[in-house]
């Protein structure tokens, strides 16, 4: 799974995940990509499972960039723990996802196996997404 290897604070705050984004909204490296229209947060798990399921439909032919980093640790207290005694301990990683952010880009196959590649791997997301593409169609 993807996540640091260290940081320098082991427990963060939840944040805020308002507005559009602004950096890593266009293709950069690919000719096509997924493109977030939800907000949430990504886990390293959701980001495995829909990487794994573009390189399954793929048949690992061309190139996938993961655009996200999760690098934000998140905390959860066991079940049945009463209120108080301090945070949780580390979960999970997750990286805050804003409308409008590239999550894969793809190069180096046909548009109709990128499209149901990419389309497939937005069903593991936990938000809606869109595939993208440089070419116009």
């Amino acid at each position: 799974m993807l996540q640091p290897r260290k940081s320098k604070f082991k427990k963060q705050f939840r944040g805020k995940m308002k507005g559009l984004a602004t950096r890593g909204s266009f293709l950069a490296f690919g000719q096509f990509g997924l493109k977030s229209l939800g907000r949430g947060w990504l886990t390293d798990r959701q980001i495995e499972a829909a990487r794994k399921a573009i390189s399954h439909y793929t048949k690992r032919v061309g190139k996938v960039w993961i655009r996200v980093f999760p690098d934000k640790p998140i905390t959860k207290k066991p079940t049945g723990v009463r209120m108080g005694g301090g945070k949780g301990d580390l979960a999970a990683h997750v990286v805050p996802i804003v409308p409008g952010k590239i999550i894969f880009e793809l190069a180096g196959v046909p548009t109709e196996i990128a499209f149901q590649a990419l389309k497939r791997a937005g069903a593991k997301l936990p938000f809606k997404t869109k595939v993208i593409s440089k070419e116009k169609i």
